[in-house]
């Protein structure tokens, strides 16, 4: 006589994995936002298109422009400790 019912198994894989809990960030609406997007403006306003004549120079632009960005970002963001209490970056006001 077989049995009515079969033995289930299910395996459930655990992997660690890196909580993030700090982050940088720029206070909106705050005089340090403004600069960032002003610096931000004028490193576009500086990038000079008329020089690619190939993939190789729009890389070194596109390279370039994303250093700029960086440098200006981590000048006028700060590091915040991320809480279970800390506002999520997407609102429903985007």
């Amino acid at each position: 006589m077989s049995p009515d019912h079969t033995p289930l198994m299910v395996n459930i894989l655990i992997f660690e994995e890196h909580i993030q809990t700090r982050k940088q960030t720029i206070i909106k609406d705050s005089k340090e936002e403004m600069r960032f997007i002003t610096k931000i403006i004028k490193s576009v306003k500086r990038l000079n298109p008329d020089h690619i004549k190939s993939k190789e120079d729009l890389k070194q632009l596109v390279q370039e422009f994303m250093h700029n960005t960086d440098k200006i970002w981590l000048k006028h963001s700060k590091m915040v400790n991320i809480t279970r209490y800390s506002k999520s970056w997407w609102s429903e006001e985007c």
